[in-house]
């Protein structure tokens, strides 16, 4: 990608757009950073950005901003809906993003990972897996770490591993990674994208540029994800709890097993396993067969997978009191990852739960809630929506708790009542936008406050 001499407009000021609008005036564009807030609410280092000689423009964005612009860079928190972005592709302005900016300047393999749920732990898990193999190895984009920065960074000879997000796809044309993982597709982000099926789009832009040279992993045990082999053109591998093939990573009995074209490869068993709970098996699978087919062998893999315990904010052990175990799972951000869970502990739950509703169905996710917890404590803006379900699917009002918007309240009143075996679980199902910025806040707030305890 030329960017010399070219004027580029990039929207969005947040680590991503910061990034690409560096990345851009470094190799010789002339940038114009945007953002529909104004600059009193803009966290970053703004005076970094002046000093390149980046123009700021902070506050309404009127289509002005347009004139003579050659490239729009879209940060992912930013829809291609806006008026300003429909009106880039109205005048024949080309729009891209900093994941695609990353794929342009990378000079070293990509194994990139999607997914509703697990893409963080399982992005993280095949760089530790990568670094096993490459003595250079990035781990970037929706892990909160710019994929820009890391391909440069990483520059030739080595290796990167990317999570990727339905946001970073949307206005994504030509991302090519050697290795497409797909984790598994439910629920969520729909006021985003507006259906099911635009979402499963965004995730199938992952691989529509690969080729026979390519590679995509295909959760075998997702319907969702199983049919996206037939609208591929890279070689097919599966992974799977359930099933086993001559292409793909499985369980032969309890053994993390790859096999390549009926070669097996045994890893380790799954009390072995480093990360705990069967979602992280399927995690670990998918990893080690993105790993294998980027280079790693076998054996260089099975020490990272005994050593490997999970990245903070999932299902993230803080501390024990008087017995009572305390779990941080606040990147449960949604029903399904919140489900994933709660299936970890077999029951003795105190669920902490609720924040910025999504809208989702709550049948499948209360009916589990029910059958393992011995309370529901209610947070943010679900709350009252989230004790609705929970009393139509059967829960006792009296182990029903309000908490309003208040994670200490909501933690006094798990630890008051909390008895061993019982253990706290924050598992929200929800965003954090009501209480939190993000839910990385929430989860430290969440061990902030039981580390005071």
């Amino acid at each position: 990608m030329e960017l010399k001499g070219k004027n580029a407009l990039v929207i969005g000021a947040g680590i991503s757009g910061f990034a690409a609008a560096k990345v851009a005036q470094k190799f010789g564009a002339n940038v114009v950073l945007s953002d529909a807030k104004t600059e009193d609410k803009i966290e970053g280092d703004l005076k970094s950005l002046r000093d390149m000689g980046i123009n700021l423009v902070f506050g309404e964005q009127k289509e002005e901003l347009l004139r003579n612009i050659d490239l729009v860079i879209l940060s992912p928190a930013v829809p291609v809906k806006i008026p300003l972005i429909q009106a880039a592709y109205k005048q024949n302005i080309p729009v891209t993003t900093e994941i695609e900016l990353a794929y342009n300047f990378a000079q070293s393999p990509i194994a990139a990972v999607t997914g509703t749920n697990g893409k963080t732990t399982t992005t993280t898990l095949l760089g530790e897996l990568l670094k096993a193999h490459y003595d250079k190895v990035g781990v970037g984009g929706n892990i909160g770490v710019p994929l820009v920065d890391e391909a440069l960074r990483v520059g030739e000879n080595g290796a990167i591993a990317a999570e990727i997000s339905s946001y970073q796809m949307e206005a994504t044309n030509h991302f090519r990674p050697k290795v497409a993982a797909i984790l598994n597709v439910t629920p969520d982000h729909l006021k985003r994208h507006g259906s099911m099926e635009v979402y499963q789009e965004m995730k199938e832009k992952l691989f529509a540029e690969e080729t026979e040279d390519d590679f995509v992993v295909l959760n075998y045990d997702d319907e969702r994800a199983r049919g996206m082999a037939s609208r591929t053109k890279a070689k097919v591998y599966y992974f799977s709890r359930r099933e086993k093939f001559n292409n793909g990573a499985f369980l032969a009995g309890d053994i993390l097993t790859i096999s390549d074209n009926g070669n097996l490869n045994p890893l380790l068993t799954i009390s072995e396993l480093g990360i705990k709970g069967g979602h992280n098996v399927e995690n670990a699978l998918a990893a080690a067969m993105s790993a294998y087919l980027m280079g790693v062998s076998a054996d260089e893999m099975i020490p990272v997978l005994r050593k490997f315990k999970g990245v903070e904010h999932r299902i993230e052990f803080v501390r024990e009191i008087n017995g009572v175990k305390y779990y941080n799972d606040s990147k449960a951000t949604n029903t399904d990852s919140a489900i994933k869970a709660l299936e970890t502990f077999d029951s003795h739950i105190i669920l902490i739960a609720g924040g910025d509703d999504k809208g989702t169905d709550l049948t499948e996710f209360m009916t589990l809630a029910k059958e393992r917890s011995d309370a529901l404590i209610l947070v943010g803006d679900a709350a009252e929506r989230f004790k609705k379900a929970a009393l139509d699917i059967g829960f006792d009002e009296k182990s029903v708790y309000m908490a309003g918007y208040d994670m200490e309240k909501a933690l006094s009143i798990a630890k008051d009542m909390a008895i061993a075996p019982q253990i706290v679980l924050l598992s929200p199902a929800c965003a954090s936008f009501d209480m939190y910025k993000n839910f990385e806040e929430r989860g430290k707030d969440f061990k902030r406050i039981v580390n005071d305890f």
